[in-house]
């Protein structure tokens, strides 16, 4: 059955719950909400929520616009930390997407472009008075 730190050796659990246990999402809802929309699979086929999950069971989630393919190693119904996480599937995802270059913003030198308010009143009165209309 259960030991301390929610692990089971046999057995199964809601594949939301040990999703969100294993660390693949941030919270519980978002691991059902990704259920309920179609993005999780096990065994080819797409699963709701309750769905039960055991050891051998083979996951594919997609989440955060990356897929993840892992095989349940150990079956959990606590979340634990991320090393102990990692040892309850083998990931066999894809490596992420190289991460797309940003250029830095450029900085303009003083005085290049357009005038400030400072400059346009220096410039104004360097020209004179303006001729009125009339």
């Amino acid at each position: 059955m259960a030991s301390d730190e929610g692990t089971t050796s046999a057995g199964t659990v809601r594949i939301d719950v040990w999703i969100w246990s294993v660390r693949l999402t941030k919270t519980r809802s978002q691991a059902a909400a990704a259920c309920k929309a179609g993005h999780v699979r096990v065994g080819g086929e797409r699963v709701k929520p309750a769905h039960a999950l055991k050891a051998g069971d083979e996951v594919r989630l997609f989440h955060a616009g990356r897929e993840r393919i892992v095989v349940v190693s150990r079956v959990i119904r606590k979340r634990v930390g991320a090393p102990a996480a990692a040892e309850c599937y083998v990931d066999n995802s894809p490596p992420p997407p190289p991460r797309e270059f940003v250029a830095p913003v450029a900085v303009r030198d003083r005085g290049a472009g357009r005038p400030t308010k400072r400059d346009r009143r220096e410039m104004e009165r360097l020209q004179g008075p303006k001729p009125t209309a009339g």
